[in-house]
């Protein structure tokens, strides 16, 4: 029975360590004076994404380089390492999952700072985000 729960131990390790692998790699940018931003990362973490933060100075300058229409600005801006996608602001884990399965779509937005987003507040069913056209791209 010892080996049996060692080997169980040492599969799920194994098994744990694939999977955080696999996990999809975001870096996101964020103004050092923002607090709210550290609570979407956790929300990206908690739902299995490998979140790398990088303080930023310049956010204007970082939305402009990664190609972020300025009227769906937020407070942060990341992107997807494997694919480039860009992810502006409060957008929760399904949209972004979402966003994976389509490489046509550049990038998805919360727009503002929505109090019913993840790391604003209680995601209430209600939140809309949009494709970098403006077009509503999921209703979380």
């Amino acid at each position: 029975m010892k080996k049996y729960l060692m080997l169980l131990a040492v599969s799920l390790l194994a098994a744990s360590r694939v999977a955080m692998a696999d996990a999809p790699a975001i870096t996101m940018h964020q103004d050092p004076n923002c607090g709210c931003c550290g609570g979407w990362a956790q929300h990206m973490r908690d739902n299995g994404f490998d979140v790398k933060v990088i303080l930023s100075n310049d956010m204007y300058a970082v939305k402009q380089d990664h190609g972020v229409p300025m009227p769906l600005a937020s407070c942060h801006t990341a992107k997807v390492e494997g694919t480039g996608q860009i992810i502006e602001g409060h957008v929760p884990a399904n949209a972004v999952r979402k966003m994976l399965l389509d490489p046509s779509v550049r990038g998805v937005a919360a727009p503002g700072m929505p109090v019913n987003s993840p790391g604003m507040g209680r995601m209430d069913g209600n939140l809309v985000t949009v494709d970098f056209q403006g077009r509503a791209f999921s209703r979380d």
